[in-house]
């Protein structure tokens, strides 16, 4: 069955992309739930003239993405942390410090949109993470984690 997003879903596609699924996903969740229109003929040529009004919009925000992204990229972030034995953590660190992490350093940033790899961090030093500003603009950032 083919769909046509009306917004993003996570591991299936952006906004506007025409996406196959399986009917039961399509017909019992994605469609009652709003997320995704039927792929029909008319709707295909509704979302290709969507698609060339918003292609002037779309090079702008992928710009300012870049931008934003290169800021980031030179950001030294620090999250300070309570150790234990050696360095081990007292519980973790994962998306939602980073995101208050960036916040304190100037950049507002919605921690769904923060990927840190392994999911959570549970030790000191240094990581990394993906932060995705816009669905052709991912930025790689790297932190530490430091003892309180």
């Amino acid at each position: 069955m083919e769909l046509i997003l009306k917004q993003d879903v996570e591991n299936l596609g952006f906004k506007d992309d025409v996406v196959s699924v399986k009917n039961g996903y399509g017909r019992n969740f994605l469609i009652p739930t709003g997320q995704a229109i039927l792929a029909t003929s008319s709707a295909k040529k509704v979302l290709a003239e969507n698609l060339k009004q918003r292609a002037y919009k779309e090079a702008k925000l992928i710009g300012d993405a870049n931008k934003l992204a290169e800021t980031i990229k030179g950001y030294e972030i620090k999250i300070a942390s309570k150790t234990g034995s050696g360095d081990k953590l007292f519980g973790s660190v994962n998306n939602i410090d980073l995101a208050a992490a960036l916040a304190k350093a100037g950049t507002e940033i919605d921690k769904k949109f923060i990927k840190v790899v392994g999911g959570s961090v549970k030790r000191l030093g240094k990581y990394e993470a993906s932060v995705r500003l816009h669905r052709d603009v991912i930025a790689d950032i790297t932190f530490d984690v430091v003892a309180e």
